[in-house]
């Protein structure tokens, strides 16, 4: 490996010196910022783009993403710190430091659902008909987020020697992030500490992907207004529920030794697959609107 910070190993793929953050006239910019603000644009971009081929006003996606960004990050924070809070609990100022990390997708999610439901209600606008371009723009969203934890060298998996193995130098990696199996199959080379990893970032984002594709395909044939977000919940809680199983950073239910997310993931699929069942099978689908 040569020194290398991260490398595939079996695909020959190596990073020498990964970078997380740049300077730009003295101030220091994260990478992971920067790519999470670059997903949240694109997410707009796909949104408004599906709005404008269903006949809706573009604009009216715009305003959403303006409450819904900080919605976002403010539920992805209280998502985090709910289930991490003996890491604040004596020093609660620590909260509103976000710099040091802790954002939680999931509750990103609900607090944008929460904040679209608000939004239609109050704009007298169809919560359903808007959320089945919004999840276009979600989806789009975490696909170039998740690389954001790339860079950080987080919420990666346990040891493996797959095909997919990935390689990080043990001193980039936080210790909250490592478990006594990954430390027993620590490598040593050249006098470098390894470990070698599940790349989950990488899983998510390329199952994201292949929902995305399967979402544009479907738009097309929809049923109902609300369909497109019931397939987003059913396809990205079947693959975050496997994902979820892999990670060494997973956020548990009130020291019951359960994953908080592994299990919302399960109940989103059951929850989306009974709804997609009798929509489809019981007579209850509606023929999908145009204008909101």
């Amino acid at each position: 490996m040569n020194g290398a910070d991260i490398s595939f190993v079996h695909l020959g793929i190596q990073i020498q010196n990964l970078r997380n953050d740049i300077f730009i006239f003295g101030f220091r910019i994260a990478y992971y910022g920067i790519i999470i603000g670059l997903g949240m644009l694109a997410g707009i971009w796909v949104a408004q783009a599906d709005a404008k081929r269903r006949g809706q006003d573009t604009e009216i996606y715009l305003d959403f993403a303006l409450y819904a960004v900080v919605f976002s990050i403010i539920g992805a924070r209280i998502y985090y710190v709910i289930f991490e809070w003996d890491l604040y609990k004596n020093d609660l100022l620590q909260i509103f430091n976000l710099r040091a990390g802790g954002l939680a997708i999931y509750g990103g999610v609900i607090a944008a659902i929460l904040t679209l439901i608000v939004f239609t209600r109050v704009r007298g606008l169809s919560f359903f008909s808007m959320a089945d371009s919004g999840v276009l723009g979600l989806v789009t969203g975490q696909i170039i987020g998740r690389w954001g934890n790339f860079f950080n060298c987080e919420a990666f998996g346990g040891y493996t020697d797959s095909l997919f193995a990935m390689r990080i130098r043990l001193s980039l990696v936080g210790e909250s992030m490592l478990n006594a199996d990954l430390l027993d199959h620590m490598i040593i080379e050249n006098g470098v500490e390894y470990i070698q990893v599940h790349p989950t970032f990488l899983y998510e984002s390329v199952w994201n992907l292949g929902l995305l594709i399967f979402m544009l395909w479907y738009r097309h044939r929809k049923r109902f207004d609300g369909e497109m977000l019931w397939i987003y919940l059913l396809g990205y809680g079947l693959g975050r529920f496997w994902i979820e199983g892999l990670r060494t950073d997973q956020l548990i239910f009130f020291h019951t030794g359960i994953p908080v997310s592994q299990a919302l993931s399960l109940l989103m699929f059951l929850s989306a697959v009974w709804v997609l069942y009798a929509a489809h099978h019981c007579g209850t689908e509606k023929k999908p609107k145009g204008e909101m």
